[in-house]
């Protein structure tokens, strides 16, 4: 492959001291010196051939670069290289919170130097230092201990983005605890779903959050998820908008940490497991996603350090709420001893402009949010770069959905000229990347610079044929050291080989249409299947559809998530009514209610359509990626197979309503 850009607009370009200075750039030639490799450090697409090719010397030189496990022998990396399953640095062992505090001790930084700031829509920023984050960390780990927590156990948090969320995950992780978190946006329904399959020994639990400048009381939803979760024997209650109440036999937050102390790390294998993700829930209940901590801790150095050249003196932001992967990412920022900017608020209150706005009141050099946040402030028409000091800003990083080209553009006219745009593309499934970003390599508008170090991305054809300048599934044909170590409650590992590697065995097929270019760069054009991913949230279709089928007047629904060529995200709900019913004002903000209320707020359709039915499979399972396809203007000989519809007449009502929105 080559860097030629020519085709398309080279919005920003490295010179040669950017190169060399990068950190990339200092592991490839450390890594070229200790084993004698003929390597440019500076040209990616050679230290990303290396990587893929020799995985267990590149995962060797990763351990040893970041300090984790270093001296480990090529032949103890990668033991066993088949998907799943494949066997990382058997022997060894690794604590994600040893790894995250140790800049608390000296070293690449001094214990006094800031770990957080916390940032809310009703506060002035809060520093948190690095001791302080360790000796709370601390007191929460023996908290834990005398709650009779054990490794193994998980602890569950209900929580918005707040410091009191980064200290109970590393806490719990620290004692060997499997940590699993929910936005307090979700409703009961949707939580209870997640976390009832776990079954939580304990229960960390805000009492509301604001969001848009409006409290929201979750304290019945506390009630409901105590008395549905038999196995949470402590709920440890997290002030926030009744500070002076405590649920009846509730642990206040200030007693579970009332005792600082440093912190007993229990050494833990590579692969235990860390914490518990969810799948999107497009069939059924989601799926927990259990991830390792040595892979995650690797992962994170490789894609933070490496791809993001984020390090100690770095201030880390990241736009996320605790049901999404990248609050997990970004607090991951801290093993590279960066500061986190934690946000609990809303993206753009009190306007759209707000990030940049934090960026500049609080120091951000890495900037991370969403590409729908992105598009929003181009479509507004601000200039951030005019009216906020944003001098100590160095890179803006994109992901939860495809960032359009004029997007590009706005950021390099409206916010800096010199900044890096970093647009990645990955997964909840493996906590990092698969396509992204590196200082080594031009930034072209509307693109992705390349598959990730370590990452064998392809982009694949119906026939499992790799293709290029067209689009094809997202394939990865190595393993990950993050990929999940298994679903949780899945015996024999049946799901999580049908999740991901049919209809290739062996190959990991993510979901994501891909097109690899000429030039080596990349297109995602969105899923290739039916998951709603709004803003990076995903949610599966079968929440939208609980919460809809509890409104009687509705016989049947299907919800899509289309991404439309302009950058936009559309998210209609198709109704089929009971005979008789009409779609009033009213029934259609009862059936939106009811979505905010057991589902997400987040996740509320753009639109209720009624339509004469909802066409199924032979099966019964409804058409939901056929009906996507049309609306992303697929013709319709491609987009459905007629042949396999229990009622193919009814397509035709979606065929003319795709043609009515001019997607065709």
């Amino acid at each position: 492959m080559t860097a030629d850009t020519s085709a398309v607009p080279v919005l920003w370009q490295p010179t040669p001291e950017t190169r060399e200075a990068t950190r990339l750039a200092g592991f490839a030639r450390e890594a070229a010196a200790r084993r004698g490799l003929d390597l440019d450090p500076t040209d990616y697409d050679a230290v990303w051939r290396w990587s893929v090719e020799h995985l267990d010397q590149f995962w060797a030189d990763v351990a040893e670069w970041s300090g984790v496990l270093p001296g480990v022998p090529d032949d103890r990396v990668l033991t066993r290289r088949g998907m799943p399953g494949a066997g990382w640095f058997p022997g060894t062992t690794v604590n994600y919170a040893e790894q995250a505090l140790r800049h608390a001790t000296g070293g690449a930084t001094r214990s006094g130097d800031v770990a957080l700031i916390a940032v809310a829509e009703d506060a002035d920023p809060v520093e948190v230092p690095w001791a302080q984050l360790r000796e709370q960390v601390g007191a929460f780990a023996a908290t834990l201990r005398r709650l009779g927590v054990q490794r193994g156990d998980r602890v569950a948090g209900y929580l918005p983005n707040v410091p009191e969320a980064v200290v109970a995950f590393l806490g719990a992780a620290s004692i060997g605890a499997v940590w699993s978190s929910c936005a307090p946006d979700f409703g009961t329904r949707a939580v209870l779903d997640r976390f009832a399959q776990i079954e939580p020994t304990v229960l960390v639990a805000v009492d509301g959050y604001r969001f848009n400048g409006r409290p929201h009381d979750r304290r019945g939803v506390i009630a409901e998820l105590r008395a549905a979760l038999p196995s949470v024997r402590t709920t440890v209650a997290v002030p926030r908008l009744f500070p002076d109440e405590v649920p009846d036999g509730a642990l206040p937050w200030a007693e579970a940490v009332g005792e600082p102390q440093e912190p007993r790390f229990e050494p833990l294998p590579f692969d235990a497991p860390l914490w518990i993700v969810y799948s999107s829930g497009t069939t059924g209940l989601p799926k927990g996603i259990v991830h390792g901590h040595g892979g995650v801790v690797l992962e994170q150095h490789k894609q933070l350090g490496l791809h993001g050249d984020v390090g100690p003196g770095d201030r880390f932001y990241w736009y996320a709420s605790t049901a999404w992967i990248m609050w997990n990412i970004a607090t991951s920022a801290l093993l590279r001893g960066a500061t986190v900017v934690v946000h609990d608020g809303a993206p753009a209150y009190p306007s759209v402009d707000a990030q940049f706005a934090l960026a500049a009141r609080t120091g951000i050099t890495y900037l991370g949010t969403s590409a729908g946040y992105l598009t929003a402030c181009e479509k507004a028409g601000i200039r951030p770069g005019e009216t906020h000091d944003l001098s100590a800003l160095r890179t803006i990083g994109s992901t939860g959905s495809p960032l359009p080209a004029s997007a590009f553009h706005w950021v390099y006219d409206a916010v800096r000229s010199d900044v890096f745009l970093a647009s990645v593309s990955g997964g909840t499934d493996v906590a990092t990347g698969f396509i992204g970003s590196t200082m080594l390599l031009p930034v072209t508008a509307g693109e992705l610079q390349r598959p990730m170090l370590a990452v064998a991305a392809a982009a694949w054809d119906e026939e499992g044929r790799p293709v290029t300048g067209e689009l094809g599934e997202l394939v990865v044909t190595e393993p990950m050291p993050s990929m999940p170590l298994y679903f949780w409650n899945d015996p024999g590992g049946v799901r999580y080989r049908e999740a991901y590697f049919e209809p290739w065995p062996g190959v990991w097929r993510h979901g994501d249409w891909m097109e690899v270019t000429e030039r080596g760069t990349c297109l995602i054009t969105g899923r290739s299947d039916s998951t709603l991913n709004r803003g990076g949230v995903r949610m599966g279709t079968a929440d939208i559809y609980a919460a809809v089928e509890s409104v009687p007047e509705v016989l049947d629904c299907v919800v899509l998530g289309v991404e439309q060529r302009d950058g936009g995200y559309w998210m209609p709900l198709f109704v089929q009514l009971a005979e008789g019913e009409e779609l009033t004002d009213e029934l259609r903000d009862r059936i939106r209610a009811a979505i905010r209320s057991q589902a997400s707020p987040r996740h509320v359709p753009d639109e209720v359509l009624v339509v004469p039915g909802v066409p199924h499979t032979r099966t019964g399972k409804r058409l939901e990626v056929p009906l996507k396809r049309l609306f992303q203007g697929v013709p319709p000989e491609k987009a459905v197979n007629t042949g396999a519809v229990d009622d193919a007449a009814l397509v035709e009502h979606y065929v003319a309503l795709a043609r009515e929105r001019g997607t065709r």
